[in-house]
Parts: structure tokens; sequence; C-alpha cells
């Protein structure tokens, strides 16, 4: 049996995304894939004047985050980002 044998579906992970989900994305640390700059994601410029909503980082304006809504599905595109931090206690902050 070889490394790649020992796997489980996504659906192992459900509780622990929903647990991550369930929180206020805007007040986690986000790094830039591009610059590498950290901040909150409440600190990006947010353009939503397009079929959908586009966070850029403040340190060079490239995209962290894209979001398009419809009434079908939603589509989360977060390949600008290197890292996503949620702080689970707000006193180690």
């Amino acid at each position: 049996m070889q490394v790649e044998d020992h796997y489980v579906d996504g659906n192992a992970v459900a509780g622990d995304l929903l647990e991550l989900f369930a929180v206020d994305v805007t007040a986690a640390m986000g790094e830039c894939a591009h610059c590498g700059h950290e901040a909150p994601m409440a600190e990006t410029r947010v353009y939503t004047q397009a079929p959908g909503t586009v966070m850029r980082c403040r340190g060079c304006g490239e995209a962290v985050l894209k979001l398009v809504t419809a009434p079908h599905a939603r589509w989360l595109d977060l390949s600008g980002l290197s890292r996503l931090t949620f702080r689970t206690d707000p006193a180690l902050a």
C-alpha cells in the first residue's frame, strides 16, 4: 500500500471547515500571495461594481479574494492569498 492510498474524501473535514467559515472572515489575517503584505481582511480594498466582489491587497493592488454569487451557486477564489489566519482566542491577539 502506498501513502496516497491512505486518504478520505473531503467530507472528513466538513466540520472543521464549517467551524472556520462560521466566523467573521474580515477579522482574519490575510497574506497576499503576490507581495506578502499581511493585514486583516477588513483592510482590503473591496470592489463590488462587477459580476462579483473582488477584495484587493492594499500593498500591491492584486486580487486576493473573488466571490461571485448566483441564484444557484457561489464561487469563491482565494488564489490571491498565500495564507488566511483565523485567531481562535481574541485574548491572544
